[in-house]
């Protein structure tokens, strides 16, 4: 198993976000309805090999890409705190490639960092998930 799929097991493997979870890769696949699918993967912001965003992507299973967002870590983390004296002012959570490993540069987010990670993950996705009709206490009175 590869870091990537690693770190996204502990976003999605427990299908609170979207169900059917696959992982390929560097790649996280799910679906959300009958014809709309999700893919998640980390991606780099212009600097090789340093990770720091989730992209986002929403599929129709027939029409191809509908529509992706790019979740910047330090937006939705913030900037942490460490003990290194190099980093006073902190860092910015991003995985990193450096010679053939790739792992966490000095901050390893918590489960409370990727349990809001996958938080804002699944807001982008409510956006596009089918309403649930509820019927209203009111018309349920009514009823009886």
């Amino acid at each position: 198993m590869t870091t990537f799929e690693q770190e996204l097991r502990k976003l999605f493997d427990h299908d609170a976000v979207f169900s059917d979870t696959k992982f390929v890769g560097r790649t996280c696949y799910g679906k959300i309805s009958d014809n709309l699918r999700v893919r998640a993967e980390f991606v780099t912001l212009g600097h090789a090999d340093h990770y720091e965003a989730l992209k986002i992507s929403l599929i129709n299973r027939t029409e191809g890409v509908i529509d992706s967002t790019v979740l910047r870590f330090r937006e939705v983390l913030g900037n942490k705190q460490v003990t290194n004296p190099n980093f006073k002012e902190g860092v910015s959570p991003h995985l990193w490639k450096y010679q053939d490993e790739l792992e966490w540069y000095v901050y390893k987010p918590t489960p409370s960092d990727f349990n809001k990670l996958a938080n804002a993950v699944d807001d982008y996705i409510e956006v596009f998930r089918e309403p649930v009709h509820e019927i209203s206490q009111g018309m349920t009175s009514q009823m009886r």
